[in-house]
């Protein structure tokens, strides 16, 4: 059996000989197109890997519509439920998009990509590639990657690697294994843009974290540790115990930071906040901040000072693609 992407996988009904399913494929795990392939069926929209079974049969784009119809939708088998034999091994894959240029339907926005399709865009991108360019070295068709680019899914290990190959990464990259290592390791942007963010967007991006780092003088020199914080009243607060290093901020003016880096995107922004750092001894203050708190430290252990930043500036920076 060969096929080439765009022809539809038949399966006939091993005793009446009508069509019992159909689907086109959109994917090709040999050059020389024979089997496994991405099958995206016309009942349910579903892409699924098909190991055709000896009833059924490939129709050659082109060649008309196969005699027979697939079952109506209302008929066809629950999904998740493996073919009768004969009919070939599936593995569960995302729904299909529709067509480009086909409506949406119902107004429906199209989901947020997931990880794993940041991760091929951004290989893509990197690579100087168009979506077409870059299904036509993965053997799948335009339709199946911008889906995969753009919603979240889990296509399988197969699929991945052919991508992987053909975006010059790896497999243990596009599923995200290397997210146990320091942040910053992926590929530099091919145009970046360095951006300074104004004190309003600053605080909005400070406001959105629970990790920063405080950079101090301690007894033993400099250090930058890290902290769980929180913005209250526009300030930076936090706990520690008195005897931890964090409480060397007392009474000193000390800067604090906080990040996030987009590995997959190769961008990512910073805030830089610089004051006075105090404690909070009032009972009433330290009652408020502890109800308001989102987090108990992550360290654990009796943390009950708290420490106020007083922010006399704050500033930030931002890594976007520059436009071309």
């Amino acid at each position: 059996m060969h096929a080439q992407l765009g022809d539809r996988l038949v399966v006939e009904s091993p005793v009446t000989g009508v069509t019992r399913r159909d689907g086109e494929i959109v994917g090709l795990h040999h050059d020389d197109g024979t089997p496994p392939y991405d099958v995206r069926w016309s009942d349910t929209g579903e892409i699924t890997l098909v190991f055709p079974g000896p009833d059924a049969h490939v129709h050659p784009v082109g060649h008309g519509e196969p005699a027979g119809q697939a079952e109506p939708t209302g008929h066809a088998e629950p999904r998740g439920h493996a073919e009768p034999r004969g009919h070939g091994r599936r593995e569960p894959s995302a729904p299909a998009p529709a067509p480009e240029g086909a409506p949406s339907g119902g107004g429906a926005r199209a989901g947020r990509p997931g990880d794993i399709g940041r991760r091929l865009t951004a290989a893509r991108e990197r690579q100087g590639l168009s979506v077409a360019e870059a299904a036509a070295r993965a053997r799948m068709s335009p339709q199946y990657l911008s889906y995969l680019e753009e919603h979240p899914s889990d296509p399988s290990p197969a699929t991945l690697l052919r991508l992987a190959d053909a975006l010059g990464t790896t497999l243990d990259a596009l599923r995200g294994g290397d997210q146990d290592l320091p942040p910053g390791q992926g590929h530099a942007l091919l145009h970046p843009l360095l951006t300074d963010l104004g004190e309003d967007e600053s605080r909005e991006l400070l406001s959105t974290h629970g990790v920063g780092r405080i950079g101090l003088t301690t007894p033993d020199g400099p250090a930058v540790l890290p902290v769980n914080y929180d913005v209250i009243d526009g300030d930076v607060v936090f706990r520690t115990a008195t005897d931890a290093a964090p409480a060397a901020a007392l009474g000193a003016e000390v800067a604090f930071e906080v990040d996030h880096v987009d590995d997959a995107l190769s961008r990512g922004w910073s805030v830089l906040v610089v004051g006075p750092a105090e404690a909070v001894t009032d009972p009433e203050e330290v009652r408020r901040l502890e109800e308001r708190a989102h987090s108990t430290p992550w360290a654990g252990g009796r943390r009950t000072l708290w420490v106020r930043i007083r922010t006399a500036r704050v500033t930030g920076r931002r890594i976007t693609p520059a436009e071309p």
